[in-house]
């Protein structure tokens, strides 16, 4: 079995109300990558991403700019263990 990682980003910026959760859904949808996404308190966007290295970087990277009307400052990343996640959730 090929191997499996697990990032947690926290998207520090305007990332709500921004269709940040949704687009991200989709874009790990299309990707394969497994994991969740949810809006925090704060005003930040918090997802996990588990899959292939390459994938879960592509995801990270997508991270870092969102979808159009999203203006993100900074993207905190951070390595975790995975947990075998199946699809993708908005939360």
């Amino acid at each position: 079995m090929s191997e499996v990682v697990r990032r947690r980003v926290v998207v520090h910026g305007r990332v709500q109300g921004v269709f940040f959760r949704d687009t991200t859904r989709r874009e790990a949808s299309r990707r394969g990558v497994a994991g969740w996404v949810t809006n925090r308190p704060d005003g930040a966007v918090e997802a996990v991403f588990e899959g292939p290295p390459d994938v879960v970087e592509a995801m990270v990277e997508f991270s870092s700019s969102g979808p159009r009307g999203a203006d993100v400052d900074r993207v905190e990343t951070s390595e975790e263990q995975p947990e075998g996640l199946d699809g993708f959730d908005v939360r």
